[in-house]
């Protein structure tokens, strides 16, 4: 794999670990919102939770792994690694809000509220970091 894809690789695994990590600290255990995984007792979504924040925290080592190892060999490609991280929390972020939320029903973003303004601005939120991916990743290929 070349610089600019370790660098995209790196970025996406500390995108999906920033965007994980947010995502648990501050909805999971500063607002209380859900868990991971709603549809069973208490103790399963801390449970859960436990788990998700282990992958989460999986995901950004790796990630600040791949970034001090392509320092090292001096292949770093910023501009990739900010695609590859932009990307990787945004895919997350929608996949999440998609995916996780709606079509397997693990949680909502917030329960007994309209979940509409909250649908729209996670995923929108999440589309606008993919769009600034799309951006950097494009504008990296060019300039190769």
């Amino acid at each position: 794999m070349t610089g600019h894809g370790r660098s995209r690789l790196g970025g996406a695994f500390a995108g999906v670990g920033l965007a994980a990590f947010v995502d648990e600290v501050v909805f999971h255990q500063l607002l209380h919102w859900h868990h991971f995984y709603d549809k069973a007792s208490s103790e399963a979504g801390l449970v859960s939770d436990g788990i998700f924040h282990a992958f989460g925290w999986a995901a950004m080592v790796a990630g600040v792994f791949l970034f001090a190892d392509l320092r090292r060999r001096g292949s770093l490609v910023k501009p990739a690694w900010w695609s590859g991280f932009c990307l990787g929390l945004g895919g997350f972020q929608l996949y999440d809000g998609t995916f996780q939320h709606k079509a397997l029903e693990l949680h909502q973003i917030r329960y007994d509220v309209d979940l509409t303004p909250y649908d729209w601005t996670w995923n929108s939120v999440a589309v606008l970091f993919l769009l600034v991916g799309v951006v950097l990743l494009v504008r990296t290929r060019r300039r190769r």
